[in-house]
């Protein structure tokens, strides 16, 4: 009950944000468990490529997509950092900010190995950082994705 009168105390255009980033994580939530990532990426990327062809009048700042991004996901079953990551590349496209999908892999310390998703937008991480992020070795973009 708590959640909903804060839900409602946000500003309108926070509010939808928020509900367009949490129907955003289950759809591509949902998309991960039916099609393989390539194939997710290269429907996420001409969807992209859609998007950026309607013009935006929201001119939603990159900091309150990430927040709606990251609070919206802790109310979606399995939203991963994969799924953050794609939903936040794809909003910023929208607005018309640049971002870059990162994906990496390491070892933990238990040698079994980890990967990590996260966007990068002007040098800087805005979902998905990690106090060790460096220990995570960069793939190459996988194709769908464009840099």
């Amino acid at each position: 009950m708590k959640q909903i009168l804060k839900f409602f105390r946000v500003p309108p255009t926070d509010r939808y944000l928020l509900v367009k980033s949490a129907f955003l994580l289950g759809v591509i939530r949902l998309g991960l468990s039916l099609f393989p990532l390539k194939r997710l990426l290269g429907l996420v990327g001409s969807v992209k490529h859609e998007l950026t062809e309607v013009s935006s009048a929201d001119n939603i700042s990159s900091n309150r997509i990430a927040w709606a991004v990251e609070v919206a996901s802790r109310y979606v079953p399995f939203a991963t950092c994969l799924t953050r990551a794609l939903v936040v590349q794809m909003l910023f496209t929208k607005e018309g900010y640049p971002a870059h999908l990162c994906i990496g892999v390491a070892k933990s310390k238990e040698d079994r190995l980890e990967a990590h998703a996260w966007v990068e937008s002007e040098g800087r991480i805005v979902i998905g950082g990690l106090k060790d992020i460096s220990r995570f070795n960069l793939l190459p973009p996988l194709e769908g994705e464009r840099p």
